[in-house]
């Protein structure tokens, strides 16, 4: 039942996406670098990405995967075009149930989150599926080593995993309508047993998530909103600050680009456009920003207060985040009397 109430929340987000576009100020696409402007996913292969992870091998080149009832497949995306240069098969992980994050870690290796549960913790496992990052883009099979993992407080649904860039450390934020949680994996993950994962942090209804490539930020999204926050000594620090999220149908997928210097935000659906948008306080080259002493990263961007989602990767609240606002609670009202009625 909630995967039917899907388009429920697609035509709330789209509403206010139409009716802010006048008002939304441009977004990152004439940014420097490889990888940092906006693009569309042209494979139509790929009809539910949810999730984003910056190639370092292979500069300008996105990796993302399906939602679900896709396979054990691995998309790479040249941002420059669109279009789909290597799809790799994940061998020695049977069939994947939920594929909802993906991360690159210091090792070189792709990170695969296999976390989701759309039962609320009707499984007492999800696993992690760890392998190299191919050294050429072309369509190939890759052996997988695959992690059994538990949450220590019982089973969770999540779509947010990340790997610290520096630490090698796995993360997965959970999801849940009320408050989610971020959980940390042990030091080394083992292929011999269950990586148990616990509970370091409480965060907002998270759909992705990604480290900043210095590891000094981490980025949260969700349906409504994006945050970063500084990140010290293993842990997020204070509130978090909010950045100007684009309006998505279905927003599911958030990282860096690989010079630290814009946002990537992705969703779902067939020919779905990735929206850059500067980081800001960062210069082009991801370093603080010198014109502006006072910026910090993570800070909102200045005319937005407390920030707000954009359309197309820029502006603050309008009209339409009102009725984004207004969406939003009339969801979480039906699916509580569904709940009820179960």
């Amino acid at each position: 039942m909630r995967r039917l109430l899907r388009p429920v929340l697609c035509a709330a987000v789209l509403v206010p996406a139409v009716l802010s576009s006048p008002a939304v100020a441009l977004a990152a696409d004439g940014a420097e670098g490889p990888g940092t402007s906006s693009f569309t996913i042209s494979d139509p292969r790929i009809k539910e990405s949810s999730g984003l992870a910056a190639s370092r091998k292979h500069p300008g080149v996105y990796w993302t995967h399906n939602d679900s009832e896709d396979g054990p497949y691995l998309y790479a995306v040249d941002s420059a075009s669109g279009r789909t240069v290597a799809r790799v098969t994940m061998t020695g992980v049977g069939r994947p149930r939920d594929v909802e994050g993906i991360s690159l870690g210091p090792d070189g290796n792709l990170y695969v989150g296999d976390i989701g549960d759309n039962a609320d913790g009707s499984w007492n496992h999800v696993w992690i599926y760890r392998l190299p990052e191919p050294d050429r883009l072309a369509d190939t099979t890759v052996k997988a080593t695959q992690f059994t993992v538990r949450y220590a407080d019982g089973a969770r649904n999540a779509e947010a995993l990340m790997v610290h860039p520096v630490t090698g450390r796995v993360y997965i934020a959970s999801k849940s309508e009320d408050s989610g949680h971020l959980y940390e994996g042990p030091a080394r993950l083992s292929a011999s047993g269950t990586n148990v994962f616990r509970r370091v942090g409480d965060v907002p209804w998270v759909t992705d998530g990604a480290f900043s490539p210095d590891g000094r930020q981490l980025v949260l999204r969700g349906y409504f909103f994006a945050e970063t926050y500084p990140w010290k000594d293993g842990r997020a620090v204070g509130e978090g600050e909010r950045v100007n999220a684009p309006f998505q149908g279905q927003a599911e997928a958030v990282t860096y680009s690989p010079d630290g210097s814009t946002l990537m935000f992705g969703s779902e659906g067939e020919g779905s456009r990735v929206v850059a948008v500067p980081v800001p306080g960062r210069a082009a080259d991801g370093t603080p920003d010198a014109t502006r002493p006072g910026a910090k990263p993570g800070a909102a961007a200045a005319g937005g207060g407390t920030g707000g989602a954009a359309a197309e990767g820029g502006g603050g609240f309008t009209v339409g985040a009102v009725v984004l606002v207004l969406g939003a609670a009339a969801l979480l009202a039906m699916r509580r009397l569904l709940r009820r009625g179960d």
